[in-house]
């Protein structure tokens, strides 16, 4: 879909804009202007949206704004370009003019104004076009994150990537490197990640370290010998924090030995990860395991003491409808794990998916909000509530991914990392450090990224201290 815009350069708000009406196209600004474009101005004292076709305008809008204010600005700009496009193409928006990541953090932001319950409802409703369903999904979520993210001030957080994996799934963009040609490499990425590790650890000795995650790809890729390895390193460098997560995510890395492992270094909290239990989509999707090797997984880490069990699941696989989905929570009730993570399909630019496309029947929004409404009330069945939410482009159907848990087994991580109220310092490949530093003029948010190449991050490890080095200088002020 093709876009002009004039007299300002807020382009990924317009292009977020036209991607809930027009997804998964590209989003080019033409030089002939009598193409079909999205005509986004700020001019009088106005934003102004327009469809053109043929050189004449099918559809306008003109929302007034107060010019020297971005945040009217900004806001004027994509409620105009959202209300055309609606003229020239009805969609069923549930999240209105709401493009961003993170829904709850505008309920945070109108609480911190002075909003009552209501007046932030009014306004999601009035101003954004939210519905219902919706406004009382994010003020849900908000609630919840509320307390943990007032809990967490003053702390720190951690993740560490592990990018192997023993295949990659069709919709996975993550870093991530096929364990059967990277592994050689294992154990010489597990060095530098040493190196990375000890340094870190001399630079937040004196902080208070609130969670750890270890994630990937997938950490139970390591072999034992390298799993107790990685976890020994953590235990000698870091205190033990309040919540140690480790994703299992692949049934097919998981034994009852690896899981003892993870027992034995105080890990608090593992996800399994199935994304279905239908074995047709499980292999239409690339996994190296079966449905029945899943709960044989799962029984294995109660077995070995595992307590805190989250499982992510995926809506919108390919061929999949409300019966599979019905399936798939028939099996987890009887599982009862303490946390599900209700993903909706993002189609990633990085993804055999996205390269693939044309060989998938993409799931419809019928279709998509019914599953949604399944997973909702078979978690409210399982005693879950909703405690942590974000959105990404792309989304099927402009949805949200969901984590629902039981009473006081919400992940501290996954509000952390998408509140963005607390520093997380980031190790491995592909990790990127975010830190929050709290000014009279408002939070501040630095990013340290580190190379997502295992050959790079081998390499050049002692790069990715110098940033570190530098770039956590603000810590040592907390």
């Amino acid at each position: 879909m093709n876009y002009i815009l004039q007299n300002h350069d807020y382009t990924d708000d317009i292009v977020t804009t036209i991607m809930m009406f027009y997804p998964n196209e590209k989003y080019t600004q033409p030089t002939d202007t009598n193409e079909p474009c999205v005509i986004s101005a700020l001019q009088d004292g106005e934003a102004v949206a327009a469809y053109r076709k043929d050189g004449a305008a099918t559809a306008e809008i003109h929302i007034k704004t107060d010019v020297s204010n971005e945040h009217s600005v900004r806001f004027a700009l994509r409620t105009a370009v959202f209300r055309c496009l609606m003229q020239i193409k009805p969609i069923k928006a549930p999240w209105g003019t709401l493009t961003g990541v993170r829904p709850a953090k505008l309920v945070w932001k109108m609480w911190g104004e002075g909003l009552t319950d209501a007046e932030v409802y009014r306004s999601l409703s009035e101003d954004y076009f939210v519905t219902d369903e919706k406004i009382s999904l994010a003020m849900k979520v908000a609630k919840s994150e509320k307390r943990i993210v007032e809990n967490g001030r003053g702390k720190i957080g951690m993740y560490i990537g592990i990018p192997f994996c023993p295949t990659r799934c069709l919709y996975c963009s993550f870093t991530s490197y096929p364990l059967d040609k990277y592994e050689k490499k294992v154990d010489l990425y597990l060095d530098a990640l040493e190196k990375e590790i000890k340094f870190t650890a001399g630079l937040i000795e004196n902080l208070d370290l609130e969670s750890i995650y270890i994630g990937g790809g997938t950490p139970t890729s390591l072999n034992e010998k390298q799993l107790e390895r990685l976890l020994t390193m953590v235990s000698k460098n870091f205190k033990k924090p309040l919540e140690y997560t480790a994703e299992a995510g692949r049934p097919d890395t998981i034994n009852l030995e690896k899981l003892r492992i993870l027992k034995d270094f105080d890990v608090s909290r593992i996800s399994i990860n199935p994304q279905t239990l239908n074995d047709e989509t499980l292999e239409a999707i690339g996994r190296r395991h079966t449905v029945s090797e899943f709960y044989r997984a799962f029984e294995l880490a109660r077995q070995a003491g595992h307590d805190h069990i989250n499982t992510d699941i995926i809506l919108g696989l390919p061929g999949e409808n409300e019966s599979h989905i019905t399936n798939t929570m028939n099996g987890l009730e009887r599982l009862s794990p303490e946390s599900i993570t209700v993903h909706t399909l993002a189609v990633k630019r990085a993804s055999r998916l996205k390269e693939t496309l044309e060989n998938y029947d993409l799931t419809d929004f019928d279709l998509m909000e019914k599953m949604l409404d399944i997973t909702a009330k078979r978690t409210a069945q399982m005693g879950m509530q909703p405690y942590y939410m974000y959105r990404q482009k792309n989304m099927l159907g402009n949805f949200e991914n969901v984590g629902y848990c039981k009473q006081g087994c919400e992940c501290i991580y996954n509000v952390q990392i998408m509140e963005e109220q607390q520093s997380i310092i980031a190790l491995g490949a592909g990790g990127s450090t975010k830190t929050v530093e709290k000014t009279p003029q408002g939070d501040k948010i630095e990013r340290i990224f580190n190379v997502k190449s295992v050959d790079d991050y081998i390499t050049r490890i002692d790069e990715m201290i110098q940033r570190k080095e530098k770039g956590l200088e603000i810590l040592k002020n907390e």
